[in-house]
């Protein structure tokens, strides 16, 4: 804990005099430990410690808050500054909205975030990356367990099946904490850390999956501009239950007996409920 605080104080110190005088700082929370909130009196803001290389362009599509200013450190960090969003994360039900669907497909349409991550150069995340990745951490993590091989043999059997017909730019952690609703009514998502560029069957998956009952997916997919055809079902089905694997691993990894037990349930229910890839 000491050793927490000293770099916190550390990393505030660092900080402070990119604001000027009267402004506080405090930590945002989150796993990082690299976001703060600055106060001023009335005046806030949102500041990151090397963000999202892209957060620029998100911010021009309106898609996270707006971005104010970008400044570099001493020590090679970039600071980001974005506009204090006054508003609420959506509860898990309010993931059924139109607007919802709408910004999501916003963001798997967009050519210009597309184009940037090209550029940073990120490997997109494919079926066969993905497969080798969960061998490889089962290989060398030592892991023994019964789900393992079914869930994994699965996936690299439907592999080439459920090649993406488009690649685009994925947030890859849809949760309802990430999407932010402001008194204005303006839908924002945040936390672009983990995104990549993948099958738009991912992002659409894991969304659907956890939050929708399946009778209302066609619904919901036709404000996001597509038709649940079989192919997407099928494509959907194969990453949350490489989801569900990855998650599985984790917990083992960890030692930690009742998310384990959780995950190796689920991965049952989904492998349980496979369909076969329909014939053409």
């Amino acid at each position: 804990m000491k050793n927490t605080d000293y770099y916190m104080k550390t990393r505030v110190k660092l900080l402070k005099p990119l604001l000027g005088e009267g402004w506080d700082l405090e930590p945002a929370g989150g796993a990082t430990g690299e976001a703060y909130i600055a106060h001023d009196g009335e005046r806030k803001l949102f500041l990151k410690r090397n963000s999202s290389p892209f957060l620029a362009v998100l911010s021009a599509e309106g898609i996270v808050p707006k971005l104010l200013w970008t400044k570099r450190l001493e020590n090679g960090d970039v600071i980001t500054a974005q506009q204090w969003v006054y508003g609420r994360e959506l509860s898990a039900h309010e993931m059924t909205r139109v607007d919802v669907a709408k910004l999501l497909s916003k963001i798997h349409s967009s050519s210009e975030l597309l184009d940037m991550f090209k550029r940073i150069g990120n490997e997109p995340l494919t079926p066969a990356s993905i497969v080798e990745d969960l061998q490889n951490q089962i290989l060398h993590g030592g892991l023994s367990h019964p789900m393992l091989q079914e869930a994994v043999t699965y996936l690299s059997s439907m592999r080439e099946k459920v090649a993406p017909p488009e690649m685009v730019v994925c947030h890859c952690d849809i949760n309802h904490n990430n999407w932010i609703i402001s008194e204005k009514e303006h839908l924002y998502l945040i936390d672009w850390d983990g995104a990549t560029v993948a099958d738009p069957a991912l992002d659409l998956g894991l969304l659907l999956y956890e939050y929708l009952p399946k009778s209302q997916w066609g619904v919901w997919l036709k404000s996001y501009g597509v038709i649940l055809d079989d192919q997407l079902e099928v494509r959907m089905h194969w990453y949350v239950i490489s989801h569900a694997l990855s998650a599985l691993l984790f917990h083992l990894q960890q030692g930690e007996t009742e998310e384990i037990e959780r995950w190796n349930k689920e991965l049952r229910k989904l492998l349980t409920s496979n369909r076969l890839f329909p014939e053409k």
